[in-house]
């Protein structure tokens, strides 16, 4: 049985961070990946292939409370669900780690402060290549530096629809961007800013995902491998169940055996908790780390509304993920409760029409949904999905997940998409014309967007009320420990990619002062892309 210092089990925001950061240290690391790269292919900029066809979509099979089985949009590849993420990097608001109280519920409180993750939020922008500006969202938290690189610039209709939120007295701001652009030098650019990005892979590698900026620098040491193709399906531990011994992978259909010092499970929210689950041992006997009944609880995954308006004018914008509005992020008119976060999603092509409704869709001319989507205006509405603790995975049929969901905070929801409805009219837009598009689902099934999935293996500081430790170390197990979402206590209301790639930093260093190795110097990753 091969022996390491280190396994990461997925490559993915956690587990591709960490392991960048783990790299220099010398020690030997193996990290295990259930997909395969995935492929660089002219499909990749393909709406049909994306959003028809689900080309991406890993093959797998979830039950919802019912035990009806469904199809999440989950992405199995090197890199994980960042290789088609839309690389919204945003930080947690600083009083989302303290205990919020929502119209519908409560969103508790983090084990670690935000001033305790900051200085590794700054690490975590300068790895990804955040573009941003510091000093336009009044939410913003206090950052101790500036972003590493410009702002992405707005297009002409971007830069009126901010021009007409300030105007109306709202705060538009530009949008934090992990993308390896230089508009100041396009010729050196790696990024062309495509319509083909938010959803999409990216066949340039112009994206700041965890498989360019995490996998691939961790691979030029010697002492760090990638398996692919390797789903672990178990976690065997010592006789008094205080340790992992054994890390079982079903290799390409065969079983091999793996051990190492330290454990570092980094899987997704809902396959995190599954593994956990599916290691039940006579020491563990509701599943490994599970002495508190935790594990597969609290599962979220954001209340998010993919809506688009109809402009007057045609909406040429090529590149449209660069607006952000905070104003109802605590509060809205007359709602003295948080309501969430506006953003821009990538722009509409009538083929995503055909792939998120095909029903709804089956009839309508091309022409038409052509049409519309010329006119659109498209934007996200996120707002926090409140921990639940019948919100949660179990094990299904065969071992599968098996997830039982019902959504939390849908005042706050409903608020958030009527507030942006009523500015319309000051928005060069049709009043009253705003239209659900589904984004990334092609099913009507709610749970199928797992795109944001998060909590399942919460930290905390009582054994008795969450899974893991403020270090995410199991509380039970000495050597194990979470690095995804499935640590988190809530969700806030802003992508949870860079808190995932903050906080995995956080517990590199925690790993690396505990294995006795030197922290490397941060630069950032794959080189000077861009002129600062």
């Amino acid at each position: 049985m091969d022996s390491y210092d280190v396994i990461i089990i997925g490559t993915g925001a956690g587990g591709g961070t960490l392991a960048r950061h783990l790299a220099a240290s010398g020690k030997r690391i193996l990290l295990l990946e259930r997909g395969d790269w995935l492929p660089r292919e002219p499909a990749n900029w393909s709406a049909a292939d994306v959003f028809i066809d689900n080309r991406y979509i890993s093959p797998d099979t979830w039950y919802n409370a019912d035990g009806k089985p469904f199809q999440p949009q989950v992405h199995y590849f090197v890199g994980g669900a960042t290789k088609l993420y839309g690389a919204a990097l945003y930080r947690l608001r600083r009083e989302d780690f303290g205990q919020l109280q929502h119209h519908d519920g409560i969103s508790p409180a983090w084990p670690i402060t935000y001033e305790q993750i900051e200085p590794y939020y700054t690490l975590a922008e300068q790895m990804y290549q955040v573009h941003g500006a510091r000093g336009e969202d009044p939410t913003e938290p206090p950052a101790s530096a500036a972003y590493p690189f410009p702002a992405v610039s707005h297009e002409p209709r971007i830069q009126q629809l901010s021009d007409d939120l300030a105007a109306a007295g709202y705060h538009p701001f530009h949008a934090p961007c992990g993308i390896r652009l230089n508009e100041t030098n396009m010729p050196y650019s790696v990024c062309v800013r495509c319509e083909s990005c938010d959803g999409f892979p990216c066949p340039l590698h112009a994206k700041s995902d965890a498989e360019v900026f995490g996998v691939r620098p961790a691979l030029e040491q010697s002492n760090v491998e990638l398996l692919t193709h390797a789903e672990v399906v178990r976690l065997e531990t010592n006789a008094a169940g205080t340790a992992v011994t054994t890390v079982v992978v079903d290799h390409e259909g065969h079983e091999e055996r793996y051990s190492a010092d330290i454990i570092v499970v980094a899987a997704g929210a809902a396959n995190s908790a599954k593994l956990l689950l599916q290691s039940a041992t006579d020491k563990h006997p509701r599943g490994l780390a599970n002495g508190s009944d935790q594990v597969g609880r609290n599962y979220m995954f954001h209340d998010s509304q993919a809506v688009l308006a109809l402009s007057k004018e045609p909406n040429p914008t090529v590149f449209q993920k660069t607006l952000g509005v905070n104003d109802f992020y605590f509060r809205g008119p007359d709602f003295d409760y948080p309501m969430g976060n506006i953003q821009m999603i990538g722009k509409s092509q009538a083929d995503m029409f055909r792939g998120e409704k095909p029903l709804a869709t089956k009839l309508a001319p091309t022409w038409a949904l052509a049409d519309i989507a010329r006119h659109a205006v498209d934007f996200w509405l996120s707002t926090e999905d409140l921990p639940l603790a019948e919100n949660r995975v179990t094990l299904g049929p065969g071992g599968a997940i098996k997830l039982t969901y019902r959504q939390s905070n849908p005042t706050a929801a409903e608020r958030l998409y009527h507030q942006l409805k009523s500015m319309l009219g000051h928005l060069g837009m049709h009043s009253g014309h705003l239209i659900h598009r589904f984004a990334y689902m092609k099913s009507d099934i709610p749970i199928a967007g797992v795109a944001h999935q998060a909590g399942t293996c919460r930290f905390g500081t009582d054994p008795n009320s969450s899974v893991l430790d403020a270090n995410c170390k199991a509380h039970e197990l000495d050597n194990l420990y979470v690095v995804d979402t499935s640590c988190f206590p809530s969700i806030g209301a802003v992508n949870p990619a860079l808190t995932a790639m903050a906080n995995a930093l956080r517990v590199g260093d925690h790993l690396l002062q505990r294995m006795g190795a030197a922290r490397a110097t941060a630069t950032t990753a794959g080189g000077q892309d861009q002129a600062r």
